[in-house]
């Protein structure tokens, strides 16, 4: 019997998605086969809902990654940043999180002309 791939277990999960289908239960699938990635969404997902979920899956490269890539700091700050603006989405930030956005932006920027810096050494 041949060796069963992360295609054929998306074959099979469509299979199992058009049964639930036939219950009126409606799910939307997204995938990247060659990253191995397949994401389901329930029928009621918004916009706000999924960008949420998309920054916690950088937040975790960036919290992973730590101090080992160059660009680390540049990610966990954007980041940051997102997360703040999209948990406020629908409401008012308060001065404590326009002071952490300030600080987040400010070591953009410090992160940025290090590696200006880095770059000027270089060459």
């Amino acid at each position: 019997m041949a060796e069963k791939t992360f295609s054929d277990f998306y074959q099979s999960l469509l299979d199992l998605v058009k049964s639930f289908e036939k219950k009126n239960i409606m799910l939307k699938i997204e995938k990247n086969l060659e990253s191995n990635i397949i994401q389901i969404f329930g029928e009621n997902i918004d916009s706000l809902s999924r960008a949420k979920n998309g920054i916690e899956d950088v937040s975790e490269l960036s919290y992973t990654t730590a101090e080992h890539h160059p660009y680390w700091a540049l990610l966990y700050h954007c980041t940051q940043i997102g997360k703040i603006s999209l948990d406020k989405w629908n409401d008012e930030l308060t001065n404590e999180e326009l002071d952490e956005i300030e600080w987040s932006i400010d070591e953009l920027k410090n992160t940025c002309k290090k590696l200006k810096e880095n770059l000027q050494k270089d060459r």
